[in-house]
């Protein structure tokens, strides 16, 4: 379940939209909860050859989850969208 994402800008950077990006991480949602768990979300970066899965897995958790449930739920997806982008080598584009 790799990014599949068919434009890549001059910097490596992977190109997509933000809603691409959601649908992709939903992918990962594994349990069918809604929510991106820490594992979900350590399985989706490891699919696209990231190092270090496990610590940006953590790292992005902190970042997304405003409440802290442990969970990164519809409503936090864009703070993990902006995670992404200054972590994982996406750059999202606005239509």
């Amino acid at each position: 379940m790799a990014i599949k994402s068919k434009c890549v800008a001059s910097d490596g950077k992977r190109v997509m939209t933000t809603e691409e990006l959601k649908k992709w991480l939903k992918k990962f949602d594994t349990d069918k909860d809604g929510r991106i768990s820490k594992e979900e979300l350590r399985q989706a970066i490891r699919s696209t050859g990231g190092r270090f899965a496990t610590l940006k897995s953590w790292r992005g958790l902190r970042s997304a989850d405003v409440d802290q449930d442990g969970y990164i739920g519809e409503e936090e997806l864009d703070n993990l969208v902006e995670f992404a982008q200054k972590h994982l080598g996406v750059k999202i584009i606005h239509f």
